[in-house]
């Protein structure tokens, strides 16, 4: 698996009910429109839960004064 993070959104589009993915790294998915809103259900909950972690990040770091 690549460790690599990246800050640059996917491209998405709809076509002739298909749902197409074209990010970072070569990425390019077509999936069915079910299998895409669950899989935006999934990437928002996990956005959410790693900017919280960052949140608690800086204010555990601003309680040490750093």
């Amino acid at each position: 698996m690549d460790d690599k993070i990246y800050d640059t959104p996917s491209e998405v589009e709809a076509d002739d009910g298909t749902v197409s993915v074209d990010g970072p790294d070569g990425v390019d998915v077509h999936l069915t429109p079910e299998a895409a809103a669950e899989t935006s259900e999934r990437l928002l909950f996990g956005a959410a839960k790693a900017q919280g972690q960052i949140v608690r990040k800086r204010k555990a770091e601003e309680r040490l004064g750093r």
